[in-house]
C-alpha cells in the first residue's frame, strides 16, 4: 500500500511515466493478492535487475536530457522492484525513503487538495509499517534471520488474508487501536497548530525544481496564432484561474482578461512583432511587487487575488490598469505598460498566486505615445506601418479586402466605433460561430479565403478578419488573446475562469481619444467599441451551484486557507480565534448568570407539600432511570465480554486470567514469557499449557503467602 500511495504522487508532476505507473500498480496488486508469486521469478532476474535499472537511468538522461523526470522514473523502477520482491529489514526502510522522495517532490510542485489527503494516508501507513517492522524484529531477536533464496516460498505466504484477519482480531486490544488512532489524530492537530503558529518566510514555492521540468500549455496562449493550427487548442472545462475579490460589484457583466497582444501578421500567422517586443517590454526584473500605472483613489482599496493554475500561460490575466501587483514570492518578470501586460520568465509548473490592488477596468487602453507617432506620420501608408500591416498577400487578396470594405462602409470614412459595429454585423451575417472551421480550397491567404466565404469560424478567425479589414481601411488594429466572461461560484463566492473561456478579440486605435478600443466581432459578444461596466456581474451573473462548483469550492478553500496562508492571514486567523473565544466566553457567562437567576427564583418560590412531593417524585424517577441505565450498560458490557471470550480458545482465556492475577507481583521471566505466548502467540508456538498453568498456580500460592510488590 505504501508503494501504491508513493507512485500515485507522479500524477501531480506532469511527467510521462504511464507505462511504469501501470506496471508498478498492477504488479503490486498481484503480489498483495498472491504473496507466493515473487518466488517464481528466476534467480537471474534478481542478478540483472540493478544493472538493468542503472542502464535504463543512464539511457533516460541521455535521450531526454531532463534530470528530474529521469530521477522520478528511476525511483518508480526501484519502488517496483522492492514492492514485488521479498525484503530484508533494510529493504523495508528503503521503500519509505523512496516514497518520501516522491512525496517531497510532489509537495513542492503542487498545491492540490487531494495531495493533503494522500500525504496523511502515507504518514499513517508509514507509521503502521514501521510498527510492524519493529514487532517482527523484536519477535526474531536472538534468532538468525536468513535471507529468502530465489525460488524459495516463505512459510508466511501459505496463509490466507482471512486467516490473518482472524489472528489480528484475536490479538488486537481495542484500547491499543484507540490509542494509536488518537495519537495519529493528535499528530494532525498539532501539525495544524504549528502551521498556524510558525512565522511565514518568503521562500520560492518550487525550490527551483521547475527549471528541471518541461512545461506544457493546456489553453494554448502563446506569442502567435497560426490559422489552421488554432483548432488544436484543447477545449475543456477545467479551471484555469480562480479570483477572490473584496467587492464583487467591480466585475463587469462580460469581463475581458487580456494576456497577449499580437500586432504582426505574416505568413498567415499573427505574432508579437520584434519591434514591439523590444520597445514595449521593460527589462526583466526580480521582485515580489510591481507598481502599476493606475493612480490611487480615495476610499478603501479593493483587492483581487488570482490563483492561476499550472499550464495556462506565463502571461498573467489582467482586466485593466492597477495600482499594485504583489506575488506570494519573488518572481522574474517583464512588464509592458503600453500593452497592459505582465509576463513571467517561465511558465509556472504549479499554481501561481498574485494580488492586484486597485484594478481599474475599462474597455479603452490609453496610448498617447502611439498617438504622437500617428500624428507625426506623413501618409496613410506610414500610419499603417506603425501597426506592422505587412500582410504578405497577393493582389487578388488585396482586391477582396478592398471590395469587402467598400461593401461595409459604402465608400465613407467612418469613425472607429461605427466601423467596428458595421464590420461585426457584416461578419455575423456572413459567418456563423463554430469551434471547427473549414477554409475553402484554392490559393491565396487562408484568412482572406475564409473571410470571403460563408464557412463558420471560431473567435480567432473573426478577430483576425476584423484586423485585416481595419488595416485595409487605414485603422491601426491588433489581436488580443485571453479570457472572456467566467462564472460565479455560489459555494465559495469567487469568480472562476475555465479553459473553455479562452477567447480572442481586437483592439482598434481611436485617434480622437488616443486610446485602443476593444472590439469583439465574435457573434453574440455584443461588446464592439463599448465599455461593458454599466451592468456588473453581480446584477447579471448566473450563480453556479453544480457539483463541479462544489469541488471547485474545496479547491478555493485550500488555496485561501492553506496555500495562500501568509503572515497577514495568520494575524487575521489569530484575531478571529481570539474574537470567537471571547464571544463564546461572554455568552457562557451570560448563560451562567441567567441560569443562576432562574435557580435563585426557583428556590425563592414558596414551597408547599404538593410542590415538594412533585419534585421528590421527579428526583426519584431520575435516580431510577440512572440506576437502570448503569445496570443495563454493565450487563451489555459483560455480554460483549462473554461473547468475546466465547470466540477465544480456553487456553488463551486461562493464560489471560493468570496474567491478570500475577500483575504487579514478582514473577519469573520465563513464566511471564510462556504465559504471554499462550495468551497472544500462535498456537503452533505454544508450550505445554498444563505445565505452565501448574507452575503459575504454585507461584501464586508462594507470592500470596509472602506478597512482595515488584518495582
Amino acid at each position: 500500500v505504501l508503494v501504491l500511495l508513493s507512485v500515485s504522487m507522479v500524477f501531480y508532476l506532469d511527467i510521462p511515466a504511464w507505462p511504469l505507473l501501470m506496471l508498478t500498480g498492477v504488479s503490486v496488486l498481484l503480489v498483495i493478492w498472491k504473496p507466493a508469486l515473487p518466488a517464481r521469478v528466476p534467480a537471474v532476474v534478481h542478478r540483472l535487475a540493478f544493472p538493468a535499472i542503472v542502464a535504463f537511468f543512464i539511457g533516460d538522461i541521455y535521450l531526454t536530457t531532463e534530470v528530474l523526470p529521469a530521477l522520478v522514473r528511476l525511483d518508480l523502477l526501484l519502488l517496483f522492484y522492492r514492492g514485488v520482491t521479498y525484503r530484508q529489514r533494510r529493504d523495508d526502510l528503503q521503500i519509505i525513503v523512496l516514497g518520501l522522495f516522491l512525496i517531497v517532490l510532489a509537495g513542492v510542485l503542487t498545491v492540490s487538495l487531494l495531495f493533503a489527503v494522500q500525504i496523511l494516508a502515507f504518514s499513517a501507513c508509514a507509521l503502521a509499517f514501521l510498527l510492524v517492522v519493529t514487532l517482527v524484529q523484536a519477535n526474531e531477536s536472538g534468532r538468525p534471520v536468513l535471507p529468502v533464496k530465489p525460488g524459495e516460498i516463505p512459510a508466511w505466504t501459505q496463509g490466507s488474508w482471512s486467516g490473518l484477519g482472524r489472528r489480528v482480531r484475536a490479538a488486537m486490544d481495542w484500547r491499543i487501536a484507540l490509542l494509536g488512532g488518537g495519537l495519529f489524530g493528535g499528530l494532525v492537530v498539532v501539525s495544524a497548530l504549528l502551521f498556524l503558529a510558525i512565522p511565514r518566510f518568503e521562500l520560492e514555492n518550487s525550490l527551483f525544481l521547475e527549471r528541471f521540468m518541461s512545461k506544457k500549455s493546456r489553453t494554448g496562449f502563446s506569442d502567435r496564432i497560426k490559422f489552421g493550427d488554432v483548432t488544436d487548442i484543447q477545449q475543456d472545462n477545467g479551471v484555469a484561474v480562480s479570483i477572490d475579490l473584496t467587492d464583487p460589484a467591480k466585475i463587469p457583466a462580460q469581463p475581458y482578461w487580456r494576456m497577449v497582444v499580437l500586432d504582426d501578421y505574416r505568413e498567415e500567422t499573427f505574432r508579437l512583432s520584434t519591434g514591439l517586443r523590444g520597445t514595449a517590454f521593460s527589462r526583466e526584473r526580480s521582485s515580489a511587487a510591481l507598481r502599476g500605472q493606475a493612480r490611487a483613489r480615495l476610499g478603501a482599496t479593493d483587492y483581487w487575488i488570482f490563483y492561476m493554475e499550472a499550464g495556462v500561460s506565463r502571461y498573467l490575466p489582467l482586466a485593466g490598469n492597477f495600482e499594485m501587483l504583489r506575488f506570494r514570492e519573488r518572481q522574474n518578470f517583464r512588464t509592458a505598460n503600453a500593452l497592459g501586460l505582465v509576463a513571467l520568465r517561465d511558465e509556472p509548473v504549479s499554481m501561481t498566486a498574485y494580488r492586484v490592488e486597485g484594478m481599474q477596468i475599462s474597455a479603452a487602453l490609453p496610448d498617447p505615445d502611439f498617438a504622437a507617432q500617428l500624428q507625426q506620420s506623413h501618409s496613410a501608408a506610414d500610419a499603417g506601418k506603425l501597426t506592422v500591416l505587412r500582410v504578405d498577400i497577393g493582389q487578388s487578396d488585396q482586391d477582396k479586402l478592398t471590395a469587402i470594405n467598400r461593401e461595409i462602409t459604402g465608400g465613407e470614412e467612418l469613425a472607429v466605433d461605427v466601423f467596428a459595429r458595421r464590420t461585426g454585423a457584416w461578419l455575423a451575417r456572413q459567418h456563423q460561430y463554430g469551434l471547427k472551421s473549414r477554409t475553402p480550397a484554392g490559393g491565396g491567404d487562408t484568412l482572406v479565403s475564409w473571410l470571403a466565404s460563408t464557412e463558420p469560424g471560431h473567435c480567432e478567425l473573426f478577430a483576425g478578419a476584423l484586423v485585416l479589414l481595419a488595416r485595409t481601411a487605414n485603422i491601426p488594429a491588433r489581436v488580443v488573446t485571453g479570457f472572456r466572461g467566467g462564472s460565479w461560484n455560489g459555494f465559495s463566492n469567487n469568480y472562476t475562469l475555465r479553459n473553455s473561456d479562452a477567447h480572442a478579440w481586437v483592439e482598434l486605435f481611436d485617434a480622437a481619444s488616443q486610446s485602443w478600443l476593444r472590439a469583439d466581432p465574435t457573434p453574440g459578444a455584443n461588446a464592439i467599441g463599448l465599455d461593458a461596466t454599466t451592468l456588473t456581474a453581480v446584477q447579471t451573473r448566473t450563480v453556479d451551484r453544480s457539483w463541479t462548483a462544489r469541488f471547485d469550492s474545496l479547491r478555493i478553500f485550500w488555496y485561501r486557507r492553506i496555500v495562500n496562508f501568509d503572515q497577514r492571514t495568520q494575524v487575521e486567523t489569530i484575531k478571529a480565534v481570539k474574537t470567537a473565544t471571547q464571544e463564546t466566553g461572554r455568552k457562557f457567562r451570560l448563560w451562567l448568570q441567567a441560569l443562576g437567576g432562574r435557580v435563585k427564583d426557583w428556590l425563592s418560590t414558596p414551597w408547599d407539600a404538593r410542590r415538594l412531593a412533585r419534585w421528590l417524585a421527579v428526583a426519584g424517577l431520575a435516580a431510577t432511570v440512572g440506576w437502570l441505565g448503569h445496570k443495563g450498560l454493565k450487563y451489555w458490557w459483560q455480554g460483549q465480554w462473554r461473547r468475546h471470550q466465547g470466540r477465544m480458545h480456553p487456553t488463551r482465556i486461562e493464560a489471560g486470567r493468570w496474567l491478570q492475577l500475577l500483575r504487579g507481583r514478582e514473577i519469573e521471566p520465563t513464566l511471564q514469557l510462556e504465559l504471554e505466548r499462550l495468551r497472544y502467540g500462535a498456537e503452533q508456538a505454544w508450550p505445554k499449557a498444563e505445565e505452565v498453568f501448574l507452575r503459575a498456580r504454585r507461584h501464586w500460592r508462594r507470592v500470596r503467602r509472602n506478597p512482595v510488590i515488584s518495582t
